[in-house]
């Protein structure tokens, strides 16, 4: 005799209940692992390209032609040296002498605000006084801004130029870079052409890029923008 949906030898159920279920399992894990492979894709998608831009910018050289900064950056940046610097005193009228005291260490000098610094020959010939010019008409374009740029003029020899420090570019700090302790000091800035460069160090001591000024003086002003705009300290 037999009972209702099953065969007296225990087999399948002739209704075909249990091939069904088995079935929809199957398809349960099907549709599971279609959906995994799915997000993997998408993760995929989403990271590889972050992980490839990642190693293309810290793990090599390379760096997009299209990139923003006009200047050329100084990678790594270069921590100045803590030295002492005699500061040049303009005097104040034609008569006066040029007068020398002792500045403050460089560290102190280049942090709390950033810096636009010159390289030269302290009598500040006609390549100085155009690198200069722009110096000067770029800080005072940053308007409100301008008293987070200090200038900075860093005389390797025949220090200085005082009638024309006085009366072009008041306010810029003059040091007498000259002696032994000026030397350590100029090894951290990049040689070749400095008689056009400009070169900026941020608020923590840190000369990080340089600019041709002949090239892209306008340029100069943009970067300076964004920097100031970007940074929380100085």
């Amino acid at each position: 005799m037999k009972s209702s949906g099953t065969t007296l030898a225990g087999g399948s159920r002739p209704d075909g209940r249990g091939a069904g279920t088995e079935s929809r399992a199957a398809d349960a894990r099907e549709l599971r692992a279609r959906n995994l492979r799915t997000l993997a894709l998408l993760a995929g998608l989403f990271f590889l390209p972050l992980l490839a831009s990642g190693w293309l910018y810290y793990g090599t050289s390379w760096r997009p032609g299209g990139h923003i900064n006009h200047g050329e950056l100084i990678q790594p940046p270069r921590p100045l040296p803590s030295i002492e610097l005699p500061r040049v005193v303009p005097g104040g009228d034609t008569g006066a002498e040029t007068t020398r005291e002792l500045a403050a260490s460089v560290p102190t000098l280049f942090r709390s605000n950033w810096k636009l610094v010159y390289v030269g020959d302290g009598s500040c010939d006609a390549s100085c006084r155009e690198t200069l010019y722009v110096m000067r008409q770029t800080r005072l374009a940053l308007g409100t801004d301008m008293t987070r740029l200090a200038r900075v003029f860093l005389a390797t020899g025949d220090c200085c130029a005082r009638d024309y420090f006085t009366h072009e570019h008041a306010g810029i700090t003059v040091l007498d870079a000259a002696g032994g302790a000026g030397a350590q000091l100029l090894s951290r800035f990049p040689e070749g052409d400095r008689a056009h460069t400009l070169f900026v160090v941020d608020p923590l001591g840190n000369l990080m890029m340089r600019y041709d000024v002949r090239r892209d003086p306008r340029g100069l002003l943009v970067d300076l923008k964004r920097l100031l705009e970007l940074s929380q300290i100085g």
